[in-house]
């Protein structure tokens, strides 16, 4: 009975180390596209979010009410890098379940204009994101998001 108590632990502690290393892969998938987020004028950082993502990957949260394909959120925070230039956005933390990532991050910067219609003045924004990402097959296929665009507008204000 004992050996066939440790042949149980060893397959047990076997399996352990191969779902920590599919969990690292998912979070290095995931955090691919925070490095984007954080270098959205860098055409290789846009290249590395398109190799993460599935070819049907969709953004959802949009504050459009629309989903938003690969494409154009890379065409979009290609305008966001000349607007602020100083955009960064940092993962706070990441928690996984699965083939789920949860992300919490923050994104700060200064608009160099016009920001959702406020000029800020050149005051800064400092805001708190959370995103659920959904992998298969080791690649973002959706991608769940919340920031906290509302207190970067008073912010810009001074209020």
């Amino acid at each position: 009975m004992t050996k066939l108590k440790k042949i149980i632990t060893a397959g047990a502690l076997g399996l352990t180390v191969i779902a920590g290393a599919a969990n690292a892969d998912n979070k290095d998938t995931v955090q691919v596209f925070y490095d984007f987020l954080a270098n959205p004028g860098s055409q290789s950082h846009a290249n590395a979010f398109l190799g993460a993502t599935a070819e049907d990957w969709e953004s959802v949260g949009d504050f459009s009410g629309k989903n938003k394909t690969r494409e154009q959120l890379v065409a979009q925070f290609g305008g966001m890098s000349k607007l602020i230039p100083d955009l960064v956005w940092d993962v706070q933390e990441m928690h996984e379940d699965g083939d789920t990532v949860i992300v919490r991050s923050r994104a700060t910067g200064t608009p160099a204009g016009p920001f959702f219609g406020v000029d800020g003045q050149g005051r800064s924004f400092d805001i708190m994101a959370i995103d659920i990402h959904e992998l298969e097959d080791g690649l973002v296929t959706r991608t769940f998001h919340v920031e906290d665009w509302a207190s970067a507008l008073q912010q810009l204000r001074g209020q």
